[in-house]
């Protein structure tokens, strides 16, 4: 994939950025719903893809985007200046705990995030890929506990995870009193085992809703549903 991706109503420029665009974010910027719409966060931004996705699919919300990575930051920046949603995109280069401690009564009405995927693995070469990649519990322990203290009452958590950290991370939203309200199983065929869940979380207790998506239907052909998700935004659908 190319340093430039067109999409229906922004281009995203991927020049700096350890993560390129990739079906979880994708996936998660199309999914991900909300209660209310006002304020939304989106930890570890990277292009900021997911955020001008959200900023698409909620014409009112104000949208804050943290990156740790300073190229990165710059680079989503660049996207959200460039795009027809740049007056409600908001881009800090921070850690996100660091974002909290400077705002501490900030809440937000959803919070989305695809983190680090691959939990307490042999670390990349590329320091940036590493930094991108690889988290330790203790990131995931952080996110928890500052998404708990800084979603609003009616508020959603969505996250995309490798299954390793979807366990983890359910156990300490337990902890935190975060109720798991979705999942969504993704799958790259229809009998292949899954490899990534969509999990969302909130305060109000509800009877989990399990779902499944399926992105081909056979190699290099994408399914019906995955299609239907992405046709606001991707050019070939």
């Amino acid at each position: 994939m190319g340093d430039m991706f067109q999409f229906k109503q922004f281009t995203v420029d991927q020049t700096g950025c350890a993560m390129k665009i990739n079906t979880d974010g994708v996936l998660l910027g199309a999914l991900a719903e909300a209660n209310e719409s006002q304020n939304i966060l989106d930890i570890g931004t990277g292009t900021g893809v997911i955020a001008l996705m959200l900023a698409q699919r909620f014409p009112s919300a104000k949208i804050d985007a943290v990156e740790i990575d300073q190229a990165a930051a710059q680079t989503a920046e660049m996207n959200f200046k460039n795009s027809p949603f740049t007056q409600r995109l908001t881009v800090f280069p921070l850690d996100f705990k660091d974002l909290f401690n400077q705002y501490p009564a900030k809440k937000y009405d959803l919070i989305v995030s695809n983190p680090p995927f691959h939990l307490n693995s042999l670390e990349s070469p590329k320091a940036k890929k590493t930094l991108a990649k690889h988290v330790g519990e203790d990131f995931f322990a952080d996110l928890i506990k500052d998404v708990a203290a800084h979603l609003t009452g009616n508020g959603l958590c969505w996250l995309v995870l490798a299954l390793q950290a979807a366990g983890l991370v359910k156990t300490l939203a337990m902890e935190k009193k975060l109720q798991l309200q979705k999942i969504i199983t993704i799958h790259s065929f229809e009998n292949s085992e899954p490899h990534r869940e969509i999990l969302c979380f909130g305060f109000k207790e509800i009877i989990t809703i399990n779902e499944k998506l399926v992105i081909y239907d056979e190699p290099k052909h994408y399914s019906e549903a995955y299609r239907y998700t992405l046709k606001n935004f991707f050019t070939i659908f």
